[in-house]
């Protein structure tokens, strides 16, 4: 099948965006790719988001927007029952946020990207980010990772923003499975870790591909200072991420039999060693092979675990 024969599925969920959403629709349409069916999840809005939905219905020439009515339990529930929604139909899968802005090659670059491998292999694209104030005015880059995506690194990292994740039919399949027996923190890392787990191929574009766009609360440029890195050190040692991993544990706990065995063998080292000894967790984790994505990310992981707050 021709490229530009593949049908591509974005699903968005939406929670009053009516600030910033027409921006993002708009580079939705100025997508490369031609065939693109929309579907958004509100999860309550009281703002003007849904009448703005509503007239693109009109102005879509790209395929179908559908709009469904969220589940009312936060963002990740939200992507949950989208993700579980078999009515969405599609070679392709991609998540959206509703404020951000995509450059036109986004979904372009992912299949160019997965054309290169068979259709039974679970395939997930992610890239970098750039990142702008609410105005739109450019604030900085996440980070820039080198070492390879895998599971060892999931298990302990998210390497990329859901607004970023394409999947092929095959990975939505499988995190559909999975997801249908548990929650989870969020869609990015979850889908980060079933489809490594099983044995899938992810890759990391270095290539800042969605500008994602930082509100007022936020620090700007957050994603890259040093002060946000400090912030991140000081939830993990605070025993936040240690809150996180329990949850993610729990989800791969009931979908082992979706797993390599090599994936398995990695996690009940890791699991192991979090409630072991001092010295069991300097032994389990150097063998589990886990690591974060940069060197002082690594150190302190390590040191978060030997004092156990992870």
């Amino acid at each position: 099948m021709d490229k530009a024969d593949l049908r591509i599925a974005v699903l968005m969920g939406t929670k009053d965006g009516a600030a910033f959403i027409d921006e993002q629709l708009q580079s939705l349409l100025a997508q490369s790719h031609p065939l693109i069916d929309l579907w958004i999840s509100d999860d309550g809005s009281v703002d003007g988001t849904v009448p703005i939905i509503e007239a693109w219905k009109s102005r879509w020439t790209k395929g179908r927007v559908t709009l469904v009515e969220g589940p009312g339990r936060g963002f990740a529930a939200n992507f949950r029952s989208m993700i579980l929604d078999r009515r969405i139909d599609a070679d392709f899968y991609a998540f959206s946020d509703q404020d951000d802005v995509w450059e036109p090659d986004r979904l372009e670059s992912a299949i160019r990207w997965m054309h290169a491998f068979g259709a039974e292999i679970p395939l997930m694209f992610c890239s970098r980010t750039a990142t702008m104030t609410e105005t739109g005015s450019l604030a900085g880059h996440s980070p820039l990772f080198r070492r390879p995506p895998s599971f060892r690194n999931a298990l302990v990292q998210s390497i990329a923003g859901g607004n970023t994740i394409l999947l092929n039919r095959t990975a939505r399949d499988l995190l559909a499975r999975a997801s249908a027996r548990t929650g989870f923190v969020s869609h990015d890392w979850w889908a980060y870790l079933i489809v490594t787990g099983a044995g899938g191929v992810v890759h990391y574009d270095p290539r800042p591909l969605v500008r994602y766009r930082q509100h007022a609360a936020n620090l700007v440029g957050a994603n890259v200072s040093w002060a946000a890195r400090v912030s991140r050190l000081g939830r993990l040692f605070k025993g936040e991420f240690a809150d996180w991993t329990d949850l993610n544990l729990a989800g791969l706990a009931v979908n082992r039999d979706l797993l390599t065995p090599d994936a398995v063998a990695c996690l009940d080292l890791f699991a192991s060693g979090r409630q072991g000894s001092l010295f069991q967790r300097l032994r389990t984790l150097p063998a589990s092979g886990v690591y974060r994505q940069t060197l002082p990310g690594t150190l302190g992981l390590y040191l978060a675990f030997v004092l156990g707050r992870i």
